[in-house]
């Protein structure tokens, strides 16, 4: 390892995992007002009174590959043609992102201490909760980790023992 950091390795493949990041995050930040500069073209089409296979065709002529698909188009010309005025999409009903909050947390960690022995997919149907939430506030927010059917705290696992072979303190004992 100190060879790595001496030749100045860690902090080339540093930079370049933050270089990748921000590449990402640029490319989706460009598809997304790429995606809103498109929804404008189609709102000033259906005001032109353009069809929505004419404005799919100009759509295609001016971006290419990266134009909206054909569905797309199509819905997003109904909607400006039904009076819509705003480019957001509507915000998503549904379930949430994430469920892990305080409350679940606190949820799965009474199910949790009640036995121990318990799977994932049980304390899961006990909670009311979806299995990769569960096994998510297990071993992030209650560092948590299964061992021979148990559930036990991480840092449990790096306690002193013996190693399975060493019997020396039976020596001598019959």
């Amino acid at each position: 390892m100190s060879i790595l950091v001496s030749t100045g390795l860690v902090d080339s493949v540093v930079r370049y995992c933050c270089l990748c990041m921000v590449m990402f995050y640029n490319h989706v930040m460009f598809a997304m007002q790429e995606n809103i500069e498109q929804r404008y073209t189609i709102k000033f089409c259906v005001k032109l009174k353009k069809s929505a296979t004419d404005t799919f065709a100009s759509l295609t002529e001016a971006y290419g590959d990266a134009a909206l698909s054909r569905t797309m188009v199509f819905k997003w010309h109904k909607v400006f043609k039904e009076g819509q005025e705003n480019v957001e999409g509507d915000p998503r009903s549904g379930r949430p992102i994430s469920s892990t909050n305080d409350q679940n947390v606190e949820v799965v960690q009474v199910v949790m201490t009640k036995d121990r022995r318990l799977s994932v997919g049980m304390i899961a149907e006990e909670a009311g909760l979806d299995k990769n939430a569960v096994h998510r506030i297990l071993t992030d927010h209650l560092h948590m980790r299964k061992i021979c059917a148990k559930l036990v705290p991480k840092n449990a696992c790096g306690a002193k023992s013996e190693p399975v072979g060493n019997l020396s303190r039976f020596a001598g004992k019959t």
